[in-house]
């Protein structure tokens, strides 16, 4: 009887350690504390559901431009916008036009990428350099300052606050008190189009060359790219969500890496369309604050995009037929209150979170 009882104990412990993915999260409502990684299922009590309500704005409500190149949102909840005529703040009512006839310090009105960062500092970036504005001055940044090439790609977050990368046609600047830059043979040559981080590791994306990981403590740089997994080489953007995956946006779908770098889970359709049109060009990727996955999509030679939303059991798409200001989907991003602002080409659309 002994033996029978150690066997089947045995047997449950087994079945206990082999498995690998669920819910790890502890303030998940589906925890679940024998899973070794997460797969991205995890369920908030708190969640707040679905769109309840889409605005859009033009410029028959202020917008400068109606062709909108990238949008970001600051830490007073302020929405900034990037057009070729020049940067415009939103406050929810006034809208703020700087460009470079009434701005010193703008080093182009064409605004190909713009950031919002910890400290309040906003980032843009053209194809002649970047500029800063700190609340009062807007301040120039290219290859006589700082820059290994004016060309910008993507302008991210450090984990300091007053700390910034810049991915740019040739690699990345960074600023850590001072100006350093990284680039091939370290990194893929194509450039840089996102930067994330770990606590002691950098994530770059690449437009033709996957994705790089720096391990800083090591010096050592991992090539993650077609070769060992990953959806395609065009990447277009890179996330970290809170339990350590990768979200990496290409020009086929996402890949999601895990946490220990070890595996991709793919997903290409995530905005359904008819067949064989099935790929999910990602433009921009945006996380809220209930660590649910906002992908900006658009198919160039459909003239065909969305939204989608990974709840973490399913992707929930969003277009035009559901409100959007436009198919021509230019960037994502998410405010305070968790609303999702989505540029296009023919405006801007607020998607409005209501409680399910």
């Amino acid at each position: 009887m002994q033996r029978i009882s150690f066997i089947i104990c045995l047997f449950v412990l087994l079945n206990a350690c082999s498995k690998k993915e669920g819910c790890t999260d502890p303030s998940a409502t589906n925890f679940d504390p024998l899973a070794m990684s997460n797969d991205g299922s995890c369920i908030y009590a708190n969640n707040p559901g679905v769109v309840s309500a889409i605005v859009n704005y033009t410029t028959s409500d202020g917008l400068l431009d109606n062709f909108v190149e990238c949008i970001t949102v600051d830490i007073n909840n302020n929405i900034w916008i990037g057009t070729s005529s020049g940067v415009q703040k939103f406050d929810g009512t006034t809208w703020t036009t700087y460009n470079t006839s009434n701005t010193i310090g703008l080093v182009n009105d064409n605004i190909k990428v713009i950031s919002a960062m910890d400290n309040g500092d906003i980032w843009v970036g053209t194809d002649f350099g970047a500029s800063k504005f700190d609340g009062t001055n807007w301040n120039i940044y290219n290859s006589s300052n700082g820059l290994n090439s004016n060309q910008i790609k993507a302008i991210d977050k450090s984990l300091i606050a007053d700390h910034v990368w810049i991915g740019t046609a040739t690699g990345v600047s960074y600023y850590d008190g001072e100006w350093g830059s990284i680039s091939s043979p370290d990194l893929h040559w194509s450039g840089v189009t996102s930067v994330a981080h770990t606590f002691n590791s950098h994530w770059f994306a690449h437009p033709l060359g996957g994705v790089t990981n720096h391990d800083a403590s090591n010096n050592i740089f991992d090539v993650y790219d077609t070769a060992n997994g990953l959806i395609s080489q065009n990447v277009t953007d890179l996330i970290i969500d809170s339990q350590g995956n990768k979200w990496i946006g290409t020009g086929g779908g996402i890949s999601v890496l895990n946490i220990d770098n070890t595996a991709f889970t793919h997903y290409t359709r995530m905005y359904l369309m008819p067949p064989p049109d099935t790929l999910n060009p990602v433009v921009e990727i945006a996380i809220d604050n209930w660590d649910r996955i906002w992908a900006a999509i658009y198919v160039g030679y459909l003239a065909e995009g969305g939204v989608a939303c990974w709840n973490g059991l399913e992707w929930v798409d969003y277009d035009v037929s559901d409100g959007l200001a436009g198919p021509n989907i230019k960037g994502i991003a998410v405010d305070l209150d968790d609303n999702i602002w989505v540029a296009t080409t023919t405006g801007i659309s607020k998607m409005i979170i209501g409680l399910d």
